[in-house]
């Protein structure tokens, strides 16, 4: 079985990778590092596209070699990625392209008027997923 675990640096994030070590550890687990687009388009000038993805490259880059390195001392072996795109609908379109059968997702378990506003991928995840979807969920 192949296992799908988003991360990106939180909480949720690490939750959502611990829980899927946990229960799927025996499994092919890949993390996934999702660089969104619109988090860089407000500080975009010219010429600053290219520095901005190079910055959020290296990001992802030491929040999945953080996680690598945390589930290889955990006893886990993980494989790991990043794509750039908005994170539900790319979360959703890698897993469908990549043949995962099961995606894990953080979630910070925002509920009322701060979800409206703040958006979830989770809940976009659960919802447009092909496959079974496990949303861990981090208080606060």
């Amino acid at each position: 079985m192949k296992i799908l675990v988003p991360i990106d640096g939180s909480g949720p994030a690490d939750v959502a990778l611990e829980y899927a070590l946990e229960q799927f550890g025996d499994e092919a687990i890949t993390a996934l590092y999702v660089i969104d687009p619109v988090d860089g388009a407000t500080t975009w000038g010219p010429g600053s596209a290219d520095d901005w993805l190079s910055t959020a490259q290296e990001e992802a880059e030491a929040v999945l070699e953080e996680a690598t390195e945390g589930a290889t001392a955990d006893g886990y072996d993980i494989e790991t990625d990043s794509t750039v795109g908005r994170p539900a609908r790319t979360i959703v379109e890698y897993a469908d392209e990549n043949g995962f059968d099961h995606v894990v997702v953080g979630s910070h378990g925002r509920e009322g008027i701060s979800r409206v506003l703040l958006g979830s991928v989770a809940e976009t995840v659960v919802r447009r997923s092909s496959v079974p979807v496990t949303v861990a969920r981090s208080e606060g």
